[in-house]
């Protein structure tokens, strides 16, 4: 959902052959579409402890560190060497660089239980993934990275439990849509005070049109005005976004899982088509851009590495008998938004058993996956509102042709087929709406008394669209309109959630203020789902 009006011309004025819209620089030219591990051998560990020697006496690790996609024996962790985050290759010298790595039971790492090395190359902008392995199911760990006499931040993970632990409680938190430009990390700053054992990213973690005027010292600057089209623009932009400390100490606090949207890319595409509309030989090509940066800069392992524009992000993790996840990809596979997009009456395109937001085979696996299911909850991580979003009042009809009302048959065959094959306690975690917006999910939304068979929580904004406030026009329809949504809000934050056997109890955390510094969070509203009985309760 974009933020803020677009300022850049299109696509077509920006470049004019897949050429240009891909970095120039280095080998990163030919490996952006190609998706390549440069081959180890005695010369490049050469040159790697060569050139941490030269790097020794600059500041290496500014944007942090960060874990993620945790297993029972394994968890990833990250960071990335940039001395100069804003310039090309983060200011460094176009060498690998040797990079030591350290994991501990205890934070002062007198009980150090894995340690190595892992080269950190110039081809993935000097960032390095390590997968962790040999770890104990369901255990705090803290990890640093070492480069010469360098020490990076300290951050805290988790594994996941062993799949037949019974858990007896846990704790999550979920957010989406950071734009840099219209607020404060208020909520990152909460979410990083606060325990979870582990964050869910739902999409937009950076937005990738330049943005008329922000709200941030800064904003004006060429580096968050210009549209990001080429591969050094997106790694640019991930690292003015990473350089937040509150954001690097949310990374720093649990491993994350994540999953991207629209502006990891560009505004509201869909599969290989881009929005607003243009050449889509040129689009594949800063498709394949956005995606090499956007695995760059997050916290996932080498099965999740872009092969140009094509990357698998749909991907199932588990927390022993109590909570399974499925993360789902609601823009590689979908079909192209009926009637061009926007607020629309339900139409032929909509309606269209064609027409799919998942594509066929990552439908199968996810219902596949939920039939397979033995937890006592069963959750999609995904990006868009699932729920009916009625926005026009009275008797005129109107939806949003972007999110799952877009692409009623996909809903309907996903709730419809979790139903059919008795799923349990089905919950959905969105974002994207930059709103709050709380619901029961029906079998059928046309008729208020069909079969609740799930409950969904979207999650609002960490900072895109500003302030907000309780209630707006639009939300105060959503209510009127939509019987089967119980809560609505418009302010900034995130979502906490406790999981027990009995219960589900989400936390709507919002800030006061995210447009000037030192603003207050608070729990706006505590929504409970109960084991066998979906649908909201207040607290």
């Amino acid at each position: 959902m974009r933020a803020v009006r677009e300022k850049t011309p299109g696509l077509a004025a920006a470049a004019s052959t897949r050429r240009s819209f891909v970095t120039v620089t280095g080998a990163a030219a030919a490996l952006a579409l190609t998706g390549a591990l440069t081959s180890g051998d005695d010369a490049t560990a050469a040159a790697a402890a060569a050139a941490a020697a030269r790097v020794d006496r600059r500041p290496l690790f500014t944007l942090g560190v960060a874990s993620g996609d945790p297993l029972p024996d394994t968890v990833v962790i990250w960071t990335r060497l940039a001395p100069e985050p804003l310039a090309p290759f983060g200011g460094m010298d176009r060498g690998p660089v040797e990079v030591r790595w350290e994991v501990s039971e205890t934070e002062s790492f007198g009980r150090i239980v894995r340690r190595g090395t892992a080269t950190a190359r110039p081809e993935y902008a000097h960032t390095v993934h390590v997968d962790v392995r040999g770890l104990r199911p369901w255990r705090h760990y803290f990890y640093r990275f070492r480069v010469g006499g360098q020490l990076s931040p300290v951050g805290r993970t988790r594994t996941a439990p062993a799949p037949e632990d019974r858990l007896t409680s846990m704790t999550l938190a979920f957010a989406s849509c950071q734009a840099w430009f219209e607020g404060f990390y208020t909520a990152h700053a909460d979410l990083a005070r606060r325990d979870h054992d582990v964050v869910l990213f739902l999409g937009d973690y950076i937005y990738e049109f330049g943005a008329d005027k922000g709200i941030r010292p800064g904003s004006g600057d060429l580096h968050a005005t210009r549209q990001t089209v080429t591969l050094d623009e997106y790694r640019e932009r991930y690292a003015l976004y990473k350089l937040d400390p509150d954001l690097q100490a949310a990374h720093a606090c649990a491993p994350w899982i994540v999953t991207m949207d629209d502006h990891e890319v560009v505004d509201n595409w869909a599969d290989e088509i881009p929005h607003p509309g243009g050449p889509a030989d040129q689009f594949l090509v800063r498709r394949a851009n956005g995606f090499r940066a956007y695995w760059e800069h997050m916290p996932l392992r080498l099965a999740q590495r872009p092969t140009g524009p094509d990357m698998r992000l749909h991907r199932r993790l588990r927390y022993g008998t109590l909570v399974e996840l499925s993360i789902l990809d609601t823009r590689q596979y979908r079909s192209d938004q009926a009637m061009g997009d926007g607020i629309k009456p339900p139409n032929p395109g909509s309606l269209d058993p064609a027409r799919t937001l998942t594509g066929d085979e990552q439908e199968r696996w996810l219902l596949d996956g939920l039939a397979a299911s033995r937890t006592r909850w069963n959750v999609l991580g995904q990006q868009n509102a699932m729920a009916r979003l009625e926005m026009v009042p009275g008797p005129e009809r109107g939806v949003p042709m972007d999110t799952w009302d877009g692409y009623a048959a996909s809903r309907d065959r996903v709730l419809g087929g979790a139903h059919e094959r008795g799923v349990r306690n089905l919950i959905s975690l969105g974002g994207d709406l930059h709103r709050s917006v709380a619901s029961d999910l029906k079998l059928n939304f046309d008729d208020p008394g069909s079969a609740t068979v799930g409950t969904e929580f979207v999650g609002t904004s960490i900072s895109s669209g500003m302030d907000g406030m309780d209630h707006d026009e639009d939300g105060l329809t959503l209510l009127a309109e939509n019987p089967h949504i119980g809560y609505h809000n418009v302010q900034r934050g995130y979502v906490s959630c406790r999981i027990t056997p009995d219960e589900w109890t989400s936390d709507y955390r919002v800030a006061d203020r995210v447009t000037t510094p030192g603003g207050r969070m608070s729990t706006r509203a505590r929504l409970v789902v109960e084991n066998g009985r979906p649908g909201i309760q207040h607290a």
